[in-house]
This record gives C-alpha cells, structure tokens and sequence, in this order.
C-alpha cells in the first residue's frame, strides 16, 4: 500500500491563518460579515475560471485560479469554524476518508485493472454507502485508519462479482440516488450526473445502439409537437399565437410540449456521449469555443473592408464562414 503519511504545507497551514486573521472581531470587515449564503456564487465563478484556465492551458493562470478556488473552500470554512460547526481540519480529514474508502484497489484488497473498472467500484462503494447510511450502518463506512482496513471491510460488504470488480445487488428500496446532484449545477452537467447514476443502479439502455434509437425517436416527437404547437410569423413558438383553438391553456402546453421533447432530444444525445466515453459538458465547451474563433475570425476579415458581420451579403458571410472553418 502507498504511503500516505502526512507532509508539511507551511504555506497552506499559513494561509490558514490569515483567513482566520480576516475574519477575526480586529480583521476585515467585509470578511467578517460575510455568510455562507453571501459567497456562494463565488465557488461557481471561480470553478469556472479555473476550468477555463486549464483549457487554454495557461499553467500560470492555472496556479492562480487554483489558488481563487482554494479561497472558497478556506474562507467557507472559517464561516463555519467561527460558528463552531466545522473548520478546515474537519474538511480535510472528511475527505481524506471518503478518498480511502472509494480507493479500496489501492488501500485495501480489491482489484481494479484499468480506470474504467476504478470508476465502477467507486460507483458501487458508493452505493453501498448510501445503503449503510439508509439502514443506520453507517459504521460499516465510518472512519478508517491509515491502513485502510474500515474502507476494505465496507468494500468487502459487496457481494463479489467473477471478474476483479466487486458488483453490488441494488435494491429498490434505496432512495435519494440522484439527490447527490446539485439541482445548481447546469443542465447539462446535471444531465450526465444523473445518467450516469441512473446507469450505475442498471437503469441503462443494452447497447449505445439502442441509445441511438431512443434519439431518432425522441428527435421524430419533437418535430411532431413543433407541428403541432402555434407559431409566431419567423415560426418560433408562440403561446400567443393565431391557433386553431382559442383556449390559452392549450397553446401553453402545446408550447411547453416543444420545450419538453427538445429537452428530451438534449438528454438522449449526453447519454450517447456517455456511451461512447465522451464528457458532454467539455464537448459543447470545445464547440462553443470553436464558433468563437471561427466567429473572430469573421469580424476581423470584415473589418479589413471596414464592415460589420452584419453589413455583408449572405453569400460574403457563407463565403467567409467557409474560410473560418479552414483557418479555426
């Protein structure tokens, strides 16, 4: 088993402390007066500039967007700490924890040989935590000790399948599987979560085929509820609109309908992805990006000629949008 004795982090113990110094009844007054509530947003915007970072891989703004991130969690902690609830000693030791018990291949006796079967049992251990908590055995997955010994008896609590990966038999009496995803994430990371957790329990379509098929099907009932919804005269729907039937409520959930199986069509596509391996979230991020450059790419051969985008023809915007793609 890798040695996981501890390491002095003089830097992070005294980063520690000016957090603490900030919030001190001496330090800042806006640290001071902040709440978990006041600076949550600032966990979701610092995620994010840290993912952006990595992506454009600017290692240095990486380190710094890191550091942002770290803040969150320091200064969330000390709110906590100062309300005698936890404090960071408690986040890391949590965590800590939670890492040996979902690493039983690595401090305990089960086997994984590659990281897709790493990524199956952390599913399963997972879901046999969740069991042992809804049975009041949360024993069996409490703390373990430096050798690992409480994570490989929780792991061993799973039935043991032929292959190297421990298998678990779900029962339908286990709830709240999905509500580990935060309803705040965005849709379509919330989508892949639940998926993938759906999938985790054998709610799982038998071959990415058939996740195809669901797709044609869902794409043929959208293109029927648009068929069938009142429409605006640039053909967007419209509750609002001249319809065969006057009754407001009607239109609405013809509307809603749209909406709905367009909903459904996204989330069959990030199961598709999901099959094949492919994180949706960074896929639309790459696509997003692309338009942007290609879309740059297009205004500055524009403004060569002293125009807008919007002031060229159709077939100059077609022409040059064709030209992008070569060069983005």
């Amino acid at each position: 088993m890798p040695s996981i004795d501890p390491v002095d982090h003089p830097s992070f113990d005294r980063f520690v402390a000016i957090i603490a110094a900030l919030r001190a009844p001496d330090g800042c007054p806006w640290d001071r007066e902040q709440t978990h509530a006041s600076i949550a947003h600032n966990m979701i915007e610092e995620a994010y500039e840290a993912v952006d970072a990595i992506e454009r891989g600017d290692t240095a703004h990486v380190r710094e967007e890191l550091g942002d991130v770290l803040l969150q969690v320091v200064l969330q902690s000390q709110i906590a700490a100062d309300s005698d609830e936890f404090d960071i000693d408690d986040v890391c030791a949590e965590v800590s924890e939670k890492m040996v018990r979902r690493h039983p291949h690595v401090f305990g006796e089960a086997q994984a040989a590659n990281a897709s079967e790493v990524l199956d049992l952390w599913d399963r251990v997972k879901l046999a935590e969740r069991s042992a908590a809804s049975t009041g055995s949360a024993g069996e997955y409490g703390e373990s000790g430096a050798d690992g010994a409480s994570a490989q008896e929780g792991a061993s609590a799973l039935p043991a399948s032929e292959g190297s990966v421990m298998s678990v038999s779900f029962q339908s009496s286990l709830e709240g599987l999905l509500d580990g995803v935060p309803t705040s994430f965005p849709a379509l990371m919330q989508a892949q979560k639940i998926s993938r957790k759906a999938a985790s329990a054998g709610f799982e379509w038998d071959s990415l085929d058939d996740v195809w098929d669901k797709v044609r099907e869902e794409i043929g009932e959208l293109r029927e509820a648009y068929a069938a919804a009142p429409k605006a005269g640039n053909g967007k729907v419209d509750a609002n609109a001249a319809y065969e039937t006057a009754r407001a409520d009607i239109q609405e959930a013809a509307v809603a309908a749209v909406e709905e199986e367009l909903g459904d069509v996204l989330f069959s596509l990030v199961n598709v992805g999901r099959r094949m391996g492919v994180d949706a979230e960074s896929a639309l991020r790459a696509t997003c990006g692309k338009f942007r450059r290609r879309w740059a790419y297009m205004e500055s051969a524009a403004q060569v000629d002293g125009r807008s985008v919007e002031e060229l023809a159709a077939e100059e915007r077609e022409a040059l949008w064709e030209e992008a793609k070569k060069n983005c």
